[in-house]
């Protein structure tokens, strides 16, 4: 009776452990979220700057199409390091990762400002993208940062528009008229308009304005309509000189720390490609509504009058830019590397547009009543 009733009751065991067994195989596994990664940026531009606007645009497209996995924290110019003061940042590890231009690294090594100085042999900002990623530009500026033990990924996102001559006392009608003038631009611009006989200072944008309100510049560039707007340069100015050879390519940098970003999900590292480019597109289209809004309100509410920079001058930038580009890539073989990488694409690429594209004017005069161009000063 003994021994029956302990085969019964392990016979019982078995059957529960089996059925328990069962039950573990049909209910699927309870997923365990993870602990959203965090990565913290910061950006080279004041907070109320359009282009801080930007670096928080890219790091929401990450935090969205990443479901939350990846959170990108963008803070302003300042929170951290100072605006110039960036790459090295971001390099060490005291930052996950930045949003700026490549004109503020000048000082490491000047071929890095080709990308964003000068007249970039007729190409526009998106031309220079191009050739960026599929001219060979990408790996040029890749060997650049090793070159200077930059621990950083560098991604180039948003084009921007010719920018300003500057913002100045009085319309700049020759090139002598720079002669002597303290004057605020960076990269290799510096260059050129030291050549052309300015006193220059270069300046993070939210020291620009406080400087020429003290008479510690006589005028000064920094992009557009909306952004000199906001940091209030028709306060301290009434004049601003429309077109330039200094900056006429210029666009945006996203950089991550090396080591942070090798270490992520490759899922992850393809939505970072995508949403990089994704916000070059929404900047770019972004920046054709805010822009031309505030072109007009810079006229209509703050009477500003724009000039069209004449072209004697903007000849006399491309000789001064061609001396630049010689003594620069004199005693440096990686500049020369980059310049002719450049030009070459420029060559074709550029002759391509101008042979393809419309001219805008064209159709603009015979739509809206042949309206004024920026006066000629």
């Amino acid at each position: 009776m003994k021994k029956g009733s302990k085969e019964s009751k392990q016979s019982t065991r078995r059957k529960f452990l089996g059925a328990a067994a069962g039950s573990a195989l049909a209910v699927p596994m309870v997923a365990v979220a993870q602990t959203p990664k965090q990565m913290r940026f910061q950006s080279t531009w004041p907070s109320k700057d359009i282009f801080h606007e930007y670096a928080l645009d890219f790091a929401k497209k990450v935090n969205d199409m990443t479901g939350g996995e990846l959170k990108i924290e963008v803070l302003p110019a300042g929170a951290v390091v100072p605006a110039f003061g960036l790459l090295d940042a971001v390099s060490k590890g005291t930052l996950d990762g930045g949003h700026g231009v490549m004109g503020y690294n000048y000082g490491k090594q000047s071929a890095i400002a080709l990308w964003t100085s000068g007249p970039a042999y007729g190409m526009d900002a998106n031309m220079v993208l191009a050739w960026h990623k599929y001219g060979g530009g990408k790996e040029l500026l890749a060997e650049l940062y090793n070159g200077i033990g930059a621990n950083v990924v560098s991604f180039l996102t948003g084009p921007m528009p010719t920018q300003p001559l500057g913002w100045f006392k009085k319309a700049i009608t020759r090139r002598e008229d720079l002669k002597g003038l303290k004057f605020r631009t960076n990269g290799l611009a510096i260059d050129m308009f030291t050549a052309m006989g300015a006193a220059v200072n270069a300046l993070p944008a939210g020291e620009i304005v406080p400087a020429m309100d003290r008479g510690l510049l006589d005028g000064a560039e920094f992009n557009n309509a909306s952004s000199d707007r906001v940091l209030g340069f028709p306060d301290v100015s009434k004049i601003c000189m429309l077109q330039s050879f200094h900056q006429s390519s210029e666009q945006f940098e996203i950089t991550f720390n090396k080591t942070k970003y090798n270490a992520l999900p490759q899922k992850m590292k393809a939505i970072i490609e995508n949403a990089v480019e994704a916000a070059s597109s929404d900047m770019s289209w972004k920046a054709v509504d805010r822009y031309s809004k505030d072109y007009r309100e810079l006229q209509s509410a703050n009477g500003v009058k724009f000039y069209k920079t004449p072209d004697a001058l903007l000849q006399a930038q491309l000789a001064v830019w061609d001396e630049v580009v010689k003594k620069k890539g004199a005693d440096n073989p990686l500049f020369r590397k980059v310049e002719a990488s450049m030009r070459a694409f420029a060559e074709r690429a550029v002759k391509w547009d101008m042979d393809t594209n419309n001219p805008r004017r064209m159709a603009y005069n015979h739509y809206f009543g042949r309206k004024a161009p920026p006066t000629k000063a």
